[in-house]
């Protein structure tokens, strides 16, 4: 009799823990298949990057927009490439997202926080960049270079850093997925 209550228990700890190993791949097959959805992004935030932009520049210059091509007055033209709407920032703190373990409701309004967040974020950056142009900047070049390669980084850490904080994530992506995992795979070796 004891052993039946002991199998029965060791079954239901079997089941839910295969159930934790199922998700943890399936959360890195969607992952991977997000990544191929890129040109998506673009497709959704390239508009609202530009938009916003030209939205706010028009209150304080006579300003216009042709496709991703912004002119401020008819001196300045501004090209926005795929590079300024940061894309690629989008997909990472998607990546980062879905590589920690969470509940479904909490994934999807950090997700839609992070990318907000980010969103505002570069559209200041855009506007300052715009500013500074229009205004013959000497040092116009070297401010965009910081911008590009050391600020957008540190934005995109200080974003993920914010929404750990508010919600309350205690786990590290990926890392915390291995060690879950290798946890129950040395519950099932001791049998």
């Amino acid at each position: 009799m004891k052993k039946r209550v002991k199998r029965s228990k060791s079954v239901k700890y079997n089941k839910k823990n295969s159930e934790e190993i199922f998700f943890i791949p399936i959360r890195y097959l969607i992952l991977f298949f997000l990544t191929l959805f890129v040109p998506v992004i673009y497709w959704i935030f390239t508009p609202l990057t530009i938009y916003s932009v030209v939205g706010v520049l028009k209150i304080f210059y006579d300003t216009s927009v042709s496709g991703n091509v912004i002119t401020i007055n008819p001196d300045t033209v501004i090209r926005i490439i795929p590079a300024c709407v940061a894309g690629s920032a989008y997909l990472l703190l998607l990546i980062i997202n879905l590589a920690v373990p969470m509940s479904a409701k909490k994934r999807v309004y950090s997700i839609l926080l992070s990318f907000l967040l980010l969103l505002v974020i570069n559209i200041l950056r855009i506007l300052l960049l715009s500013v500074l142009y229009y205004y013959d900047f000497a040092y116009f070049n070297l401010t965009h270079v910081i911008f590009w390669y050391v600020l957008s980084t540190i934005f995109v850490i200080g974003i993920w850093l914010s929404i750990v904080k508010i919600f309350s994530i205690k786990e590290i992506p990926i890392y915390s997925d291995f060690k879950e995992i290798y946890k129950i795979s040395k519950r099932f070796g001791k049998k």
